[in-house]
């Protein structure tokens, strides 16, 4: 796959409740996750399995009320970006919360090897 059609396809996914379908499809078994924060077990999680795990986390955590989807805004021919706005809601707590992320995603042999998510300070 082009970088394009990764990017649209990742977009398209997480605007349809694909997300897991395309982590299979679109990512490098040994890619790479990387928040801006430790969340627990570091900031870098290595591999497909660990970022199933990410998943499974996020879903057991959080209700996602409302998910928006800006882009993808391409960089060259190996990366892009996308905006996500999220209002979620803590399963222990019951807290909502508004917020916005930037992903950047970077391709390589047509697979995603590397995430990164950034936040408002």
């Amino acid at each position: 796959m082009t970088l394009s059609e990764i990017a649209n396809e990742l977009v398209a996914g997480c605007r349809e409740g694909r997300e897991r379908a395309n982590l299979d499809r679109l990512y490098a078994a040994d890619a790479v996750s990387v928040e801006s924060m430790d969340m627990g077990d570091g900031r870098e999680t290595k591999g497909l399995a660990g970022i199933h795990g990410k998943h499974d986390w996020w879903e057991g955590a959080f209700k996602v009320h409302e998910l928006t989807v800006e882009g993808p805004f391409t960089h060259g021919e190996e990366s892009f970006a996308v905006i996500f706005g999220m209002d979620t809601e803590s399963k222990e707590t019951g807290q909502r919360r508004m917020d916005r992320e930037v992903a950047v995603y970077h391709v390589k042999d047509g697979k995603i090897v590397r995430e990164e998510f950034y936040y408002g300070a």
